[in-house]
């Protein structure tokens, strides 16, 4: 007795495959295009600081955390010292330490968007770390031999978007050049001492941990 055997030809069978291999591509492309928006915005962050600086000193004459006549020029909470650094620590929570001042004087300037009282005024980046900037001396840079008049720093960033950033911005390397990736600070800010830059290539996994990079301008 004849049975009629039913299945999918050669032909449907190939059909259905390179309609797969077409979804995954679309899925890959569109999660390669999600990935270099976050690395742009991440990289924007570190450009815009510079921006800032420069904006307010074209206006006031002054830097903007350090600026000695703040309350009069911005209405600020308070003065900086005026002595041509940006002082303390970039995450500092201390209201009074110029790299706090810093965001409240750019922002009632008009210059950046955001919150001009409060405890804390520093930023954050599209990864959700802390936003900051400091100076370049020994005793406020958090990086071990990174140059910099300011030290811009951006928390909470994946390893591979710390590497694209490097890439796109600097050297490529995480442990030379004016871009460095330290570790996230584990304990109460603001980061106590200064870190050794980590050479990401070397770790294994590290593109899955976070770290934060800071960029000497």
């Amino acid at each position: 007795m004849k049975r009629n055997q039913s299945g999918f030809t050669l032909i449907e069978i190939a059909i259905v495959l390179v309609i797969i291999g077409l979804l995954l591509g679309g899925v890959l492309k569109g999660q390669e295009l999600i990935n270099s928006a976050r690395v742009k915005n991440l990289a924007t962050d570190f450009r815009n600081l510079p921006v800032l600086i420069y904006g307010y000193q074209d206006k006031y004459k002054a830097l903007p955390g350090d600026d000695v006549a703040a309350v009069s020029h911005v209405v600020a909470t308070g003065n900086g010292n005026g002595n041509g650094i940006i002082n303390g620590k970039w995450d500092s929570t201390t209201a009074t330490d110029e790299t706090q001042l810093f965001w409240q004087d750019v922002r009632l300037a008009g210059l950046a968007p955001g919150p001009t009282a409060g405890a804390d005024l520093l930023p954050t980046n599209s990864a959700g770390g802390l936003i900051g900037i400091t100076n370049g001396t020994v005793t406020d840079n958090p990086v071990l031999n990174l140059n910099g008049t300011y030290v811009i720093c951006s928390a909470g960033i994946l390893g591979k978007f710390a590497k694209q950033l490097d890439i796109q911005m600097d050297d490529g390397n995480t442990t030379t050049g004016s871009m460095r990736v330290i570790a996230n600070n584990a304990g109460a800010r603001p980061m106590a001492v200064q870190q050794t830059a980590i050479d990401l290539s070397a770790v294994a996994g590290s593109d899955a941990i976070t770290y934060t990079v800071c960029m000497g301008v």
